[in-house]
């Protein structure tokens, strides 16, 4: 089943594009670098449009721009790799956002038929089950088939810059 979006009017919302992104920037997201395998060769970019879906069976989802292009290499791989990024891979993320840091050379391990990023916090890997197009964006729904994590903080994002978490609250924040 494919949702249906309907064309931007901007005389319907009242808003433009732009606000509509300042506007979703107030939510803070993690980062994540997605990963597939074509051909023998490493793909990734930075993502921060995922979240999980389902305990029972455990799927994850990945919006993607459908301009991207990963956007293809998905269709054809199949599968993919969620490394969701700790508070010391900002280099990371730039780097699979756009703006290669020659210096930089990515560590993978390959688990499950998907390079994932060593280092990481969490790394998921996934077969694509379903997919979904929304507006200008695909939404990639896969199963997980691995999975592992580490202690650690989250490179977080927030109104358009990189942040790190302070301060954890306990749950006695919550005992009033």
């Amino acid at each position: 089943m494919t949702a249906r979006t309907p064309e931007r009017d901007h005389d319907r919302t009242g808003f433009d594009p732009g606000t509509f992104r300042r506007a979703m920037g107030r939510f803070t997201t993690g980062i994540t670098v997605i990963t597939t395998e074509v051909d023998g060769q490493v793909h990734g970019m930075t993502a921060n449009g995922f979240l999980s879906v389902s305990l029972d069976p455990p799927l994850v989802l990945v919006s993607l721009d459908r301009k991207t292009r990963m956007q293809p290499l998905l269709a054809e791989s199949g599968r993919y790799g969620v490394s969701i990024l700790a508070d010391h891979q900002e280099i990371h993320s730039r780097h699979f956002a756009g703006r290669p840091v020659t210096a930089l050379d990515p560590e993978f391990e390959t688990v499950a038929g998907v390079p994932l990023l060593v280092g990481s916090l969490a790394r998921i890997a996934c077969r694509v089950v379903d997919v979904h197009e929304a507006g200008d964006h695909v939404l990639h729904i896969g199963e997980v088939e691995h999975l592992d994590y580490q202690d650690g903080d989250p490179l977080v994002f927030y109104t358009g810059g990189y942040r790190v978490l302070h301060t954890t609250i306990t749950e006695d924040f919550f005992s009033y």
